[in-house]
């Protein structure tokens, strides 16, 4: 599945605690568990940690479900129960987000207005509305056939479409307190299509070539069609670009160039088309497989490999973000809605140099994970989500590496997503074991519970209750009563026993209080790579409060939320000339942007003494 090398370099470590801030929420009472239709959940960066619109912190966990990139252009096994008994255990389960794989073929077909068909799904709602039944009695709606009804026309028989479908599966998700965001897992539709290296280059089924263009006016297309419903809360531009070195035009590479094949360029294109359109979606963007060692002088991508002295480093499939260092993805947008998200994997999917120890969280930061990607989180650069890491419950060193991974996430508040639900992945198995389904009892959904219960940890959840932390502000996550909605955990839960994030912290008074010791791991020096929104010429004056964006005659969390949303939209979310004289409090007046609300939260929880800082 995902092959590479790698060549080793040390790095000194540290402990660092960093801030998180929440501020008060109000809560309405009775709309607690409403279906949330104010579209106020989107989200937003401030170094590496998410925000919602109120300056609280939020924590991603969740898990993947594929089937739209395949043949069926349907999530699986909805073959075999019912979306809505799914969506609703799902929920229970405490999953608060869901990465639904797709193809650019299929998002072709909606945006040409030609939706592909479905196959392989179980729908039925027979008969369809209320029957006699002959004999002076009622044969009830639903009797004979009651399963995802709501994927047939009024007739009870006739199926929706693939576009149709996927709009009612969004539909469950926002009634049960899920988030959703889409992964581009390959340009065609294919099952095996993600082992195919780039975005483009392939022809659809009606022989379409998938170019880069198409690419982007899709993700634009669906981007433009859900800019009003926060349940699809963002988009994964391409699932796992790779290639080897060697192959040139043909594989992945992350550099500075304009090149059709840089994926780092073609990310920040696409980033800024989606950005036109909803300015408050996540844009999740995945690694490549190798980048150039500097081993030699004059070497180039596209050289030849060398067996010895490689010109080239590695790492799984989506996982490299080497070259994010030198050329980090700065959109003209700004950089506070980037969530960098590598994926990661243990010995069971491929046997990796890493592995080759009594590996523990210390080496592979060592030898992989610090310098590949976990460099971006520890250093404040970025948030990140682990798009895909799961797999076979061995109990030896692929179950290890998953529990070292899971406590590494939770300590250093990553965002997740397990790979996956599905039990039809063949080098990982999934958290489903199997299905069955009667009319009168609805879908019974059989997990595998030893793997649930490893992911489980990792899912964000009040501290002593246990009750499950979702995304939506007015929603409690699932419907059994273990879920909470967002404004729910903030107003009553995490001033008393907070939550997991971090290893376990309480959010009073806007200040996060950590409960447990982390292992939490930076480098001695950070690297920021925002983008600059605005500059000023104006003076500062008698009237200059620096850090009071917002000109309230306070320095507080308020400002740093109004200066990450400025920087989200600034046209949007308006700061008055003062305000932005204030809000420079970082870098030599080099204009506002994320690193000022960043320097603010630090400001804030003591980190730094004063402000502005150079």
């Amino acid at each position: 599945m995902k092959f590479s090398k790698i060549t080793k370099k040390l790095v000194s470590l540290f402990t660092v605690t960093a801030m998180v801030s929440a501020s008060a929420v109000s809560m309405m009472s009775g709309t607690v568990n409403a279906v949330d239709d104010c579209n106020d959940d989107w989200l937003h960066a401030v170094g590496s940690r998410l925000y919602d619109k109120d300056g609280n912190e939020v924590w991603l966990t969740g898990a993947n479900w594929f089937g739209l990139n395949c043949g069926e252009a349907i999530p699986h096994y909805l073959w075999s129960a019912d979306c809505d008994d799914m969506l609703s255990e799902v929920a229970d389960r405490g999953i608060n987000v869901i990465r639904f794989p797709i193809s650019t073929e299929l998002l072709l077909s909606w945006m040409n207005g030609n939706p592909n068909p479905v196959g392989s799904v179980q729908a039925s709602y027979d008969p369809p509305v209320d029957k006699d039944d002959g004999n002076g009695g009622i044969i009830k709606a639903g009797t004979y056939g009651n399963i995802n009804k709501d994927f047939l026309e009024a007739d009870g028989k006739t199926l929706k479409n693939s576009e149709e479908i996927f709009d009612v599966i969004l539909g469950k998700c926002k009634k049960y307190g899920i988030k959703a965001f889409i992964d581009i897992h390959s340009p065609h539709t294919d099952n095996s299509g993600h082992n195919y290296n780039l975005w483009y280059g392939k022809e659809a089924t009606d022989g379409t070539m998938i170019t880069t263009d198409i690419w982007i006016d899709t993700l634009v297309w669906v981007a433009d069609k859900y800019k009003n419903d926060d349940t699809l809360i963002g988009y994964d531009l391409k699932n796992e670009p790779h290639g080897k070195g060697q192959e040139g035009a043909k594989a992945a590479k992350w550099d500075g160039s304009t090149d059709e094949n840089n994926w780092a360029y073609a990310a920040t294109k696409c980033a800024d088309a989606i950005l036109d359109v909803n300015p408050n979606a996540l844009i999740f963007i995945e690694g490549v497989e190798q980048s150039l060692s500097g081993a030699m002088p004059g070497d180039y991508w596209g050289i030849g490999d060398r067996r010895d002295n490689s010109p080239y480093i590695g790492a799984w499939w989506g996982g490299n973000f080497r070259g994010a260092r030198e050329y980090p993805i700065q959109p003209e947008h700004g950089t506070s809605q980037i969530v960098y998200s590598p994926h990661d994997y243990g010995p069971s999917v491929f046997a990796q140099t890493w592995f080759d120890k009594d590996f523990t969280t210390q080496t592979l930061l060592d030898d992989y994970w610090y310098d590949t990607w976990a460099y971006i989180n520890a250093e404040d650069i970025a948030p990140e989500l682990i798009g895909e890491w799961g797999g076979h419950m061995d109990g030896a060193e692929n179950q290890k590496w998953m529990e070292l991974l899971r406590d590494y996430m939770i300590e250093n508040h990553i965002n997740h997503t397990f790979w996956c639900l599905n039990t039809n992945s063949g080098d990982t198995g999934g958290l489903w074991a199997g299905f069955q389904y009667s009319i009168t009892d609805g879908s019974k959904i059989t997990w595998e519970e030893d793997k649930y219960a490893l992911f489980e940890k990792s899912l964000w959840q009040t501290q002593e209750t246990g009750k499950y932390i979702g995304l939506d502000h007015q929603k409690a996550l699932g419907n059994n009563g273990t879920g909470l909605s967002l404004s729910e955990f903030y107003a009553s839960y995490a001033s008393t026993e907070g939550s997991n994030l971090d290893g376990g912290t309480i959010v009073d008074s806007g200040t996060v209080k950590p409960t447990v010791a982390t292992t939490a791991t930076t480098a001695t020096t950070a690297k920021t790579t925002s983008t600059t929104v605005k500059t000023t010429t104006a003076t500062p004056s008698d009237d200059t409060l620096y850090g009071d964006a917002n000109l309230d005659g306070n320095i507080d969390i308020a400002d740093a939320v109004a200066i990450a949303s400025y920087v989200g939209d600034s046209e949007k979310n308006v700061l008055e000339a003062q305000g932005i004289i204030n809000a420079d409090v970082h870098g030599g007046k080099n204009g506002v942007n994320a690193n000022d609300a960043l320097a603010i939260q630090q400001y804030l929880a003591g980190i730094i003494k004063t402000i502005p800082v150079e």
